[in-house]
């Protein structure tokens, strides 16, 4: 009886948290959460011998993630855009954990004849792939066209990654227990998914509701990527990070960021349950 009441009283607080937004999203939350729930630290050396890649790995909460999973031993696949910011990565990976186990692999998430090129690329070097993060991401002012003729934000969010996914399906079920998760954003609670109008062609466009819609997208996509290909042991799941103090959102959202000040999370503190995705054994 004593630890049902204990259990009704963490969810009871999880969920008062989840109501009041700023309480959930803000550091408030993640503190909180960590306290009441009595989260562990992943264990050292927990991802020796594995391999992770993550999209988006030279800034924000992609660099953030990419250097927690390098310090739990993984082998780290650096997806980006910049040949030059990736490399810079690569080598302060090597400078402070040891050992040249951080391969980049240059994409433009927003290309499919990119994303492409980099999947032949990984399949031809990789030999397993145990987590695969989608977080690269970009927010457009101004409404764009990508060089296959889809609108920039649906692209970069949705297209490339399901490419990517897609293409590296082969190496995901040959690992076993692999996993796949989406880094999403709290904006997609406020937006729905107009199947109608993916690329918002409808309406005054705006860069930050087209971010959010692509992440409602993101998040549907990931639910049925589980539903199609739960049964083969590779393990889908979306994440949102809640407010982080990144230069993404600094910005992007520049008054927001600024008002909330010291109840944005830490990069660390944005990254914790991408962290524990990445580092426990799907099941």
């Amino acid at each position: 009886m004593g630890h049902h009441s204990f259990v009704d009283i963490r969810d009871l607080v999880d969920s008062v948290l989840e109501l009041t937004v700023v309480g959930s999203f803000s550091r408030v939350g993640s503190a909180v959460r960590r306290r009441v729930f009595d989260w562990d630290q992943p264990r050292l050396g927990v991802l020796t011998g594995k391999t992770a890649l993550v999209t988006g790995p030279t800034s924000g909460l992609g660099r953030q993630v990419t250097g927690e999973l390098a310090g739990l031993g993984a082998r780290v696949v650096l997806v980006g855009r910049s040949s030059e910011r990736l490399t810079t990565v690569r080598d302060e990976l090597i400078a402070r954990h040891g050992g040249d186990r951080f391969p980049v692999v240059v994409a433009d998430m927003g290309s499919l004849a990119s994303v492409e090129a980099a999947t032949r690329e990984i399949l031809a070097t990789e030999s397993r792939l145990d987590v695969l993060i989608d977080n690269a991401g970009a927010i457009f002012p101004e409404r764009t066209i990508g060089p296959d003729g889809i609108e920039s934000t649906f692209a970069t969010l949705v297209v490339g990654p399901f490419a990517l996914v897609g293409g590296v399906l082969p190496l995901l079920r040959s690992t076993g227990g692999a996993r796949v998760i989406a880094v999403t954003s709290g904006g997609q609670y406020a937006q729905p998914l107009d199947v109608d109008d993916l690329e918002f062609r409808r309406g005054v466009y705006n860069g930050t509701r087209a971010y959010a819609r692509a992440k409602r997208a993101q998040v549907s996509l990931i639910r049925e990527w589980a539903r199609r290909l739960g049964h083969t042991g590779i393990r889908f799941d979306s994440m949102h990070p809640g407010w982080a103090a990144t230069p993404g959102l600094n910005e992007a959202l520049p008054v927001f960021a600024k008002a909330m000040g010291p109840l944005l999370r830490t990069p660390a503190e944005g990254t914790d349950t991408l962290v524990w995705l990445a580092s426990t054994p799907a099941r």
